[in-house]
């Protein structure tokens, strides 16, 4: 059983201890007073960002993926080119210092397009500068993919008059960070820890289910397990891997299915997940069924995301690793 002491053995940089205050990050991040930005006729955001900044973009594609604004995803150095004027390009990087986004930054500073930026300071803060774009400044809290509950927030509160998204849910959200507070934190390092349980669970090569919807909390949980935790993931698409991934089952193997699913998922996606449980009994593969709260897509996302990022921490304490460093994101960096 895990106890503070063997947290703070092994996570030296106390990054428990920012996730036990992230529902107060967030609460505190959307009641800034950060200047909001309003633009006109935007009918296609893209975001723009890599690893911690990259989960960003990914969750407002999901939660926008059901209204009339299309968005488009950049992990990379290039723009899509049906950029023009009615799109925004949001770029961030919360280091301010990202190649590939700086890349997607000028490029999107030569075209007839809407752009704000957000990061801490660097490069990118500079560019906007010297260049008049809009930005606006996040601070960093110990790494990327910790401040991600402050740069989400503080993008919603920025950018809500853009947003096609209720206010109520963005409040109702920040609720549900409280009540999964008080399951996950390290103030309940007992077996009633949902976080924990998983954490205990995931012993192999997680392999995570998901239904479109929730592609974002999948990806996070990857993202997580992969910086955090240190160890490999695969995620896969529910419909799609019974055209293809499912096959592999067919072996022995130490991967471990992980399905996420949602409490409104489509009827036809219930359905596929039934049939993957009954085939997954049948052949005596143990999986985990993690099942989203209830409510509108951005708790939902938010509250599986503090989950799962909790999770890869407990994890990473239990398998007596820091979950901090980042050496070989740093070695291909300093190569860059």
């Amino acid at each position: 059983m895990l106890d503070i002491a063997t947290m703070d053995k092994y996570d030296s940089q106390k990054m428990y201890k920012i996730y036990d205050d992230w529902p107060n990050l967030a609460k505190k991040a959307y009641n800034s007073d950060l200047e909001s930005i309003h633009f006109e006729g935007i009918d296609h955001i893209v975001f723009a960002g890599m690893g911690g900044s990259g989960a960003i973009g990914d969750l407002f594609a999901s939660i926008l993926s059901k209204t009339n604004i299309h968005v488009t995803m950049v992990k990379g150095y290039l723009l899509p080119q049906t950029v023009d004027d009615s799109t925004l390009v949001v770029t961030t990087s919360v280091s301010g210092n990202t190649a590939e986004t700086l890349t997607v930054l000028k490029s999107a500073s030569k075209l007839n397009c809407k752009i704000i930026a957000f990061c801490s300071d660097g490069k990118m803060k500079q560019y906007c500068i010297d260049n008049e774009i809009n930005f606006r400044i996040i601070n960093l809290i110990h790494s990327p993919r910790v401040s991600f509950i402050t740069y989400v927030y503080s993008i919603l509160n920025i950018l809500l008059s853009i947003l096609p998204i209720n206010e109520n849910d963005i409040l109702v959200s920040i609720d549900s960070l409280f009540k999964i507070h008080k399951q996950i934190s390290s103030n309940n390092l007992t077996d009633s820890n949902p976080a924990i349980n998983l954490a205990n669970w995931i012993t192999g090569i997680p392999l995570i289910y998901y239904p479109y919807g929730l592609h974002s909390a999948a990806i996070r949980l990857k993202s997580a397990l992969q910086e955090n935790s240190k160890i490999h993931v695969i995620t896969e698409d529910i419909i799609e891997s019974c055209h293809n991934g499912i096959v592999a089952w067919e072996n022995p193997s130490i991967v471990q299915p992980i399905l996420i699913q949602g409490t409104a998922d489509y009827i036809k996606t219930k359905e596929r997940f039934s049939i993957i449980e009954q085939y997954f009994t049948k052949n005596k593969i143990d999986f985990k069924v993690i099942n989203s709260v209830d409510g509108n897509i951005l708790t939902k996302l938010i509250s599986l995301i503090y989950l799962f990022d909790y999770s890869s921490i407990y994890r990473a304490i239990l398998s007596k690793t820091n979950p901090s460093p980042v050496y070989s994101i740093d070695y291909v960096k300093n190569k860059i």
